[in-house]
């Protein structure tokens, strides 16, 4: 079987084709998937149902596991696997979870625009999102190419922010969101580090815009406009021209790459059970060093 792209947007994404992902995969068919991600960043596979350990083995073909929130649970997950993320509002005994449970916010986490793991060193690679159930209606999840944003800004900003850092912190957007019930342990766990905001991608030699709600502060510059030079570049990248609907039906599998991409979910109906689960590989072989 060989791997079939077609691209679906006009800056990035395609839909991949040729390859049962429940199988080990071979030298050749992992070049070709890394290759198609150099160059569409999101790659969409439909009818794959894979087992929750069929989609752990296949997400450690291409990397090391990063763990990335979990460092700060304390609790067991009901899934079979600690390395799996439980995207969803299902309950451990089934049903849906409570409105005001820690797990729904952090799904709503997940709808504010960000790379996974972008506060920790390293950060992640390809994250692998697997849909078992879907809402009726919304639910989606939005992609934005960060590569065409970076070609679209004007040159003078392109002038401005070249040589830049940015302070990513893993729980800066839990406190946006009013969830701030954490030890000084949990703090601790996850240092902020820096990444520069232009960064070049090691697979596409392409430039991007590395931006993100995790991204809090820019180095030497004061709190206030460093924020507001981060959300006019969020807002930027964030535009409908970049951007990339995804609309889960079962059996999907969705990879994207957290390097040139930002993602977020969208809104649905908390009463109806939404079940997705994550593999994410870590960023380590060629990756930028984070800033001391």
């Amino acid at each position: 079987m060989t791997l079939q792209v077609k691209q679906v947007h006009k800056h990035f994404v395609g839909e991949a084709s040729g390859v049962d992902l429940s199988k080990p995969l071979d030298a050749g068919t992992i070049k070709a998937v890394n290759d198609a991600m150099d160059k569409y960043a999101v790659l969409v596979f439909r009818d794959q149902p894979l087992t929750q350990t069929q989609q752990l083995e296949l997400a450690k073909s291409f990397g090391p596991l990063d763990m990335g929130l979990k460092k700060l649970k304390k609790q067991p997950d009901r899934l079979e696997h600690a390395e799996l993320a439980d995207i969803s509002n299902v309950a451990d005994a089934g049903g849906t979870v409570a409105r005001d449970s820690r797990k729904i916010v952090s799904n709503i986490a997940n709808q504010l625009w960000h790379s996974d793991s972008s506060f920790q060193q390293p950060a992640a690679r390809y994250s692998m999102l697997a849909a078992v159930q879907v809402p009726s209606s919304g639910g989606d999840t939005e992609f934005a190419d960060l590569r065409a944003a970076y070609d679209a800004l004007p040159d003078e900003t392109k002038q401005e922010i070249e040589g830049l850092e940015a302070e990513h912190y893993a729980l800066h957007s839990r406190f946006l969101l009013g969830d701030t019930e954490y030890t000084d342990e949990q703090k601790a766990a996850l240092p902020p580090v820096w990444w520069p905001l232009v960064r070049t991608h090691p697979g596409s030699g392409r430039k991007l815009l590395f931006a993100g709600i995790h991204a809090r502060a820019i180095k030497g510059w004061t709190v206030a406009e460093g924020r507001m030079l981060l959300m006019d570049l969020l807002e930027h990248a964030t535009q409908p021209e970049f951007v990339y609907i995804h609309k889960w039906r079962p059996n999907d599998l969705v990879i994207w790459d957290n390097r040139s991409t930002l993602h977020r979910g969208r809104r649905f109906d908390l009463s109806q059970p939404r079940e997705l689960r994550r593999a994410t590989t870590l960023d380590v072989d060629g990756r930028e060093q984070a800033a001391a």
